[in-house]
């Protein structure tokens, strides 16, 4: 395609080179100087930045409106979720026209007797309140002249006459406590600020638990607060001192047991302590020393029991069950009975525990999947095979979304990528499936639409996952414009799932396509090895194998392709930018982790240590290093001809800081031969997930598509 006329002139990065020297090996960095966050000069030269980017794309605006338009037109915006019943009361979240935030809202449940009648849920009108509805808390009053609003954690207490919560105003994940008597609609003069995620009240209630962060905003500590005390006195119940450990917490089935856990995505750890006894201490269960990754479900109804899904000998996890007293500093894995044996084609992703089942979350042929297996029998010879409810969709996302003890029900979320989400009720004593919702759409149809898997082949013969979306009219006998998503890092999956703003890309005849590469987790544990440390390059070559893919089998016009990714998969974005810029017209980096080497060197920086064990210590290891540096986007900038590049941005982001993409694109621009802009668009009140609100969220959303349809020349609806 033609390189577009710029109708303003790019900021031009001003230099102040700093070295750095690590095994020998010394890197001049010469926008290091970006870094000062508070400086004038970075604050002023981000502000040209935003004003070169809204120049260059200033013809996007018509589009970026449009769409826009289309997600809020398809966005039912009046909506209810389905209550969840939890102590004797029904709790939902209310979505109001015109409101970005939701209202959180409970009305009182009854009590029959009838399991099934006292376990379906109330039919409620998303237009009108019910007389008993108590609004427990309402975004939008609680966002009145912020910039940014998040809630954080949440936590009721037994009685259910408190609620503890957290609220962000800056996007820094560092969140302020409240404490609301319920009965009377007032705040208690309990007010904590630097909290981050999880919250729990005691069983009592006289006490709330509450995670804070270091000075790396690694969580490190777990912290008990007495109502009514000063925070400052508040007791440390735990700290994690390694700085390769994050730290945090859950409540027992029972809610009587805090289980704290430190883990990486390689090893963890599992304590407990008991809530009602006054003398507890903190009692190890499952030690690091093991290097297992697990988690601990206590059973319930007994006096020394836990279902541990753990990696002993078992890659892709398995279910063990064992007695308290076989657990601690000494414990012996293969003494543990097994409930559920490893696999190689399935992987074990968690459990959860009613009163009578044992609930697993599975991957199997990519997809996650629910199980559950009767507690009766339970790792004997009687244990009863695990079930598992069917459905319709080839490719989907089924997770269990709510289980308690008391309950006779679980709750099941499930979606595809052209499924609205769905809620099911599982009922535990026949298996009988009830929908409770499916998400309403506006003008949607979702047999306009085809979702297929394909399989794209590595050059070293592995076979690489595609989900390949389209609309069903399409032309497929001739190639068409395709933007290509992928992120491949931390094991996480990108699984189907439905979203309004992607109809609008493929409306207008583009080729949606998600690359699942190693790095990932959808086929497994080893997937996921197999794009990290030292093999993490298998996450790049497998995106740009791909690529070729799609260009080869004739799905893609090579003039028409544009690749996509954040965080990590904006790494992903800047290491394909290096090694094949030619494949793509266009590339996305959103919050992009295109820094990494100068990142993870510095142990002060936010969570650089914790990524340790994600990508290797290249402070210690000259191996890991000269790996890292091979690939890490920033230092592999060279003078070639890019694509059209957008990095966006959040000024406030603590997990990818502003200056990784802004000191990126000031590279890219310097070295770039070619003729396509670079633009950089920063958020200056947003945090990793950008701007706060739905509204909000949707216009960032409709300018990442708008530029990515604009470079794809697919500006139209397809009638």
């Amino acid at each position: 395609m033609n390189p577009e006329p710029l109708t303003a002139s790019a900021p031009i990065a001003a230099k102040n080179p700093v070295t750095r020297t690590f095994h020998g090996d010394t890197f001049t960095d010469d926008y290091e100087w970006m870094r000062e966050k508070t400086s004038e000069q970075v604050l002023d030269h981000l502000k040209a930045e935003n004003a070169y980017t809204d120049a260059v794309t200033a013809d996007q605006e018509p589009l970026r409106q449009a769409i826009f338009d289309e997600i809020k037109a398809r966005t039912v915006e009046t909506d209810l979720s389905v209550p969840t019943r939890r102590r004797g009361w029904w709790y939902f979240t209310r979505s109001v026209e015109g409101k970005p935030y939701t209202i959180q809202c409970r009305v009182a449940a009854e009590q029959t007797g009838d399991p099934r009648a006292d376990w379906t849920p109330p039919v409620i009108d998303p237009e009108t309140a019910l007389e008993a509805e108590q609004v427990l808390l309402d975004g939008n009053q609680l966002a009145e002249g912020q910039s940014f609003f998040a809630l954080g954690g949440m936590a009721l207490n037994e009685e259910s006459n408190l609620l503890a919560y957290c609220i962000d105003t800056a996007g820094d994940e560092r969140f302020t406590l409240y404490v609301k008597d319920l009965a009377t609609g007032q705040l208690l003069p309990d007010v904590i600020e630097g909290v981050f995620y999880g919250l729990a009240f005691s069983p009592d209630s006289s006490t709330v638990f509450y995670v804070v962060v270091d000075e790396t905003w690694r969580p490190h500590q777990i912290k008990a607060h007495v109502l009514g005390t000063d925070p400052a006195t508040d007791t440390v119940l735990y700290q994690e001192d390694d700085p390769g450990m994050w730290l945090g917490f859950d409540l027992s089935t029972d809610r009587t047991k805090l289980l704290i856990s430190s883990g990486n995505s390689e090893y963890s750890e599992t304590s407990v302590l008991d809530l009602t006894d006054p003398a507890a201490q903190v009692r190890l269960l499952v030690p690091r020393s093991l290097r297992l990754l697990h988690g601990v479900d206590l059973l319930p109804g007994t006096d020394g029991a836990a279902v541990i899904t753990h990696d002993f000998q078992a890659p892709n996890n398995m279910v063990s069950l064992a007695g308290l007293d076989q657990l601690g500093e000494q414990t012996e894995p293969a003494q543990w009975r097994t409930v559920i044996e490893h696999q190689q084609t399935v992987k074990i992703e968690g459990t959860v525990l009613t009163g009578t089942h044992l609930v697993l979350s599975v991957r199997r042929d990519t997809c996650e999947r629910v199980q559950l297996i009767a507690l009766d029998g339970l790792g004997t010879a009687a244990q009863q095979a695990a079930l598992e409810p069917a459905f319709e969709d080839e490719l989907f996302t089924a997770s269990p979304t709510f289980a308690s003890l008391e309950a006779p029900l679980i709750r099941i979320g499930y979606t595809a990528d052209f499924t609205p989400a769905r809620v099911y009720d599982l009922w535990l004593e026949d298996q009988s499936l009830v929908l409770r919702k499916q998400t309403p759409v506006n003008n949607y149809d979702a047999a306009d639409y085809l979702s297929t898997r394909e399989w794209a082949v590595a050059a070293d013969g592995t076979r690489i996952p595609l989900t390949i979306m389209r609309r069903a009219d399409l032309d497929t006998s001739v190639p068409n414009p395709v933007l290509i998503y992928g992120y491949g890092s931390y094991e996480a999956s990108m699984d189907p799932g439905f979203g309004i703003p992607r109809l609008s890309v493929l409306d207008r005849g583009v080729v949606f396509v998600i690359a699942h590469v190693r790095g990932g987790g959808e086929l497994g544990r080893d997937w996921y090895l197999q794009g990290k440390k030292l093999h993490k390059k298998n996450t790049f070559t497998d995106f740009i194998d791909a690529t070729k893919y799609l260009l080869d089998s004739g799905w893609a016009d090579p003039q028409r392709l544009v690749a996509l990714g954040g965080s990590a998969g904006g790494l992903l974005m800047g290491a394909i930018a290096n090694m094949a810029p030619q494949l793509y017209t266009a590339i996305v980096a959103q919050v992009p982790f295109v820094d990494a080497l100068t990142s993870i060197l510095d142990p002060e920086l936010p969570l650089s240590a914790l990524e340790w064990e994600e990508w290797g210590n290249p402070i210690e290891d000259k191996e890991v290093y000269d790996y890292m540096k091979s690939y890490s986007p920033y230092e592999n900038v060279t003078a070639q001809s890019y694509p059209k590049i957008a990095a966006v941005t959040s000024l406030n982001d603590t997990r990818v800081l502003y200056v990784e993409p802004a000191k990126w694109v000031a590279k890219l621009r310097e070295l770039n031969t070619g003729e396509q802009p670079i633009v950089l668009k920063t958020e200056m009140e947003g945090g990793h997930g950008g701007a706060s609100g739905r509204y909000e969220s949707w216009k960032s959303r409709a300018w990442d598509y708008a530029f990515i349809l604009d470079a794809l020349g697919c500006r139209e609806i397809v009638k």
